[in-house]
């Protein structure tokens, strides 16, 4: 059975597109693994041309940046096709990232620990009630030693968020690695940062089993 995960949040610069680019290289080598970049952006795009003309292979997967009228019918051939489709949305509330969040199994919102972060997230966790799909944040690049994690846990406490329980350190592996085109797990797989996105993705695929 496939899944769709959703990647969403209103704010600009949250790590969206960095954070399906690892999800998706680090599932790649076990599951057939599509990306639907439906951000006006298209860093992904980028990304997986990097991939794709790199002289070592990486992992096999599948890119789409099919939107507009289409997404629909695109999003249901991959996941037909496909075991893991995973989408990069647009950082606004259109009709597109409605459809986006409609059809995911999960949806993540990534947040830096930062009151605007969680500010802008509202509307996507309240678009994501409004379809009836299941979401939780992502506490990502979050500075070592920073109150503002503290902070930030509090906050999301108070307001009875679901938050994946693994977080993603501000750390520039993760940077290094989609500019080569990879994820952190093919191009530093003994880093802190591998460990991260290993215990992140092991919290999705709980929410989703």
């Amino acid at each position: 059975m496939s899944i769709v995960i959703t990647v969403a949040q209103q704010k600009g610069g949250a790590g969206k597109s960095t954070l399906v680019a690892n999800l998706a290289a680090a599932m790649a080598t076990l599951r057939r693994v599509a990306v639907l970049d439906i951000d006006p952006q298209h860093s992904l795009a980028r990304w997986n041309a990097i991939r794709l003309a790199r002289t070592e292979p990486a992992a096999t997967l599948t890119f789409s940046d099919l939107s507009g009228w289409r997404l629909a019918g695109e999003l249901d051939r991959l996941r037909r096709d496909y075991d893991v489709v995973l989408i990069d949305s647009p950082p606004v509330i259109d009709a597109d990232a409605r459809r986006a969040i409609r059809g995911a199994d999960l949806v993540v919102v990534p947040v830096q620990p930062s009151p605007p972060d969680i500010w802008a997230a509202e509307g996507t966790l309240k678009l994501a009630a409004e379809e009836k799909r299941p979401a939780c944040l992502i506490l990502n690049r979050v500075p070592t030693g920073s109150r503002l994690r503290d902070t930030t846990d509090h906050e999301l406490q108070a307001r009875g968020l679901a938050v994946l329980p693994a977080v993603l350190g501000n750390r520039a592996v993760f940077s290094h690695a989609f500019a080569e085109g990879l994820g952190v797990t093919e191009s530093a797989p003994r880093s802190r940062a591998a460990v991260e996105l290993r215990a992140v993705l092991a919290a999705i695929l709980g929410m989703i089993a």
